[in-house]
């Protein structure tokens, strides 16, 4: 320990470095600091990713010890330093880049020096003395950065998928709240962008929530398949460097750590190259980003004027719109959430490149795929709890414009059709739009059909009954 400019001397394959004296990490992490400076995003960002590689950490020293690698005062002194670090502690020591060349070998350093150094503390000892707890020899033993670092990473989405989940659940319910209060009022329906049949306000917004109802569901069955780890495949998928039977019990283990359906992958080979699970959760999110953006730039037209739209809806103002024009308000709400969403499918293709950029026994790119989900993940739950809160709860219906455009449509007359027949109909829609009067009024002039009867098929309960 050099006490004058308080750091201490550390040495790794290509030599030593000084380390400042007080920090957890040591020679191999900062080095990759120094390596990667490439987003400003460090693991620390992600508490989920460093929970999950405590739990790896901590579920393989247990494995170990009961193969007889550990000591019991090591394997006390690795458990309770992961135990600290899935409580939330010291994770401001996990600064190398996500994006990061060496398929995560920074970031499983960066767990084995922090795990070895909190040890350290707890066995008596200070931090760097690594004759006593090492990072490679203890923290590490029988492990690889390529079964440690997927297995982590995936642990970390299943973790991350479960907030989004709530999220969805959370908006999907506020959509159908608004399904409910909306169910009176007769609207109506369009299709590319023209009119087409009347429906309710209500019966549009239980289909935005109809919409997002299998999303939690794919997202699951996503994190199913995240659940099946490599872990105990070492460097390729042979276990070179382990004990028989280490890998099950460490899923064990893990399982019981984790609290998730954790599974041992059936051949480690392939599973040590495959990115099909990472693929799986990425189109899943795509999926939901894209119907996000649907619905936001539905909620867009539908509120779009106040005077010169279709102002059928009126979205909660959040802010004043414009610089220059005194009075507008913007749908800053739904233009945000759409942005997230275009980020989200921006996000998929490079995750899609990365995951066919492996090579034989190894996907070098998987940090990339790592850095994209994760924040993939919480984009989305963020953006929809957004949506949600700012914008859904506070939707109120513009009775009136909606009455206003069922009354002037000619889309009505295709609920004439089965009593008038197509080509009356046709003829109605046509005058209509040519003199601009009202199809009922047409059909009228013409006594095509009685007051009443005309009053019985265009009442809202029978254009819009359900089937």
């Amino acid at each position: 320990m050099d006490n004058k400019t308080h750091t201490r001397i550390e040495k790794d394959l290509l030599g030593e470095q000084a380390v400042p004296a007080t920090v957890l990490y040591g020679i191999q992490t900062q080095r990759a600091a120094q390596n990667f400076d490439i987003t400003g995003v460090s693991i620390s960002h992600f508490p989920d990713l460093i929970k999950a590689l405590a739990m790896v950490k901590a579920a393989a020293a247990k494995a170990n010890y009961q193969h007889g690698l550990l000591s019991q005062e090591k394997l006390s002194a690795i458990t309770d330093a992961c135990s600290d670090l899935i409580q939330g502690e010291h994770h401001e020591q996990f600064i190398v880049d996500l994006i990061q060349g060496g398929a995560g070998t920074s970031t499983n350093m960066n767990a084995n020096e922090v795990i070895a150094n909190i040890g350290l503390k707890k066995m008596g000892f200070e931090y760097g003395q690594y004759s006593h707890l090492h990072p490679n020899n203890d923290v590490n033993r029988s492990q690889s950065t390529n079964d440690v670092y997927p297995s982590a990473a995936r642990l970390a989405m299943v973790f991350a998928a479960k907030p989004l989940q709530e999220a969805i659940i959370k908006l999907q319910n506020s959509l159908a709240i608004k399904g409910k209060e909306f169910s009176g009022i007769l609207k109506m329906g369009r299709t590319q962008l023209q009119d087409a049949v009347p429906m309710t306000l209500g019966q549009e917004f239980n289909a935005f929530a109809s919409d997002l109802g299998s999303e939690t569901a794919r997202i699951e069955d996503a994190c199913l398949q995240l659940c099946e780890l490599n872990l105990g495949g070492t460097a390729i998928g042979t276990g070179i460097n382990a004990p028989k039977g280490y890998a099950r019990l460490a899923i064990s283990e893990l399982a019981t750590i984790s609290g998730l359906p954790v599974t041992l992958s059936e051949d480690l080979i392939a599973a040590s190259a495959d990115m099909g699970a990472f693929i799986t959760f990425s189109s899943a999110l795509k999926r939901l980003a894209i119907k996000l953006s649907k619905l936001s730039n539905d909620l867009r037209l539908l509120s779009s004027g106040p005077r010169t739209g279709l102002g059928e809806i009126n979205l909660p103002a959040m802010q004043p719109g414009s610089s220059i024009m005194p009075g507008k308000v913007n749908p800053v709400i739904p233009e945000a959430m759409t942005q997230a969403a275009f980020q989200v499918m921006g996000k998929d293709m490079t995750i899609t490149m990365a995951a066919e950029a492996g090579q034989l026994q190894l996907n070098a790119m998987e940090p990339l795929i790592v850095y994209n989900l994760l924040n993939n993940a919480r984009l989305l739950e963020k953006s929809i709890r957004m949506l949600d809160e700012r914008c859904i709860q506070g939707i109120t219906a513009n009775k009136a414009r909606c009455a206003q455009h069922v009354e002037n449509s000619i889309g009505i007359v295709t609920a004439l059709v089965p009593h008038i027949g197509y080509e009356n109909a046709s003829r109605i829609a046509g005058n209509a739009l040519l003199s601009g009067s009202g199809v009922a009024e047409l059909v009228k002039q013409e006594k095509l059909l009685s007051d009443e009867e005309l009053a019985a098929i265009l009442s809202p309960d029978t254009m819009v009954s359900s089937i």
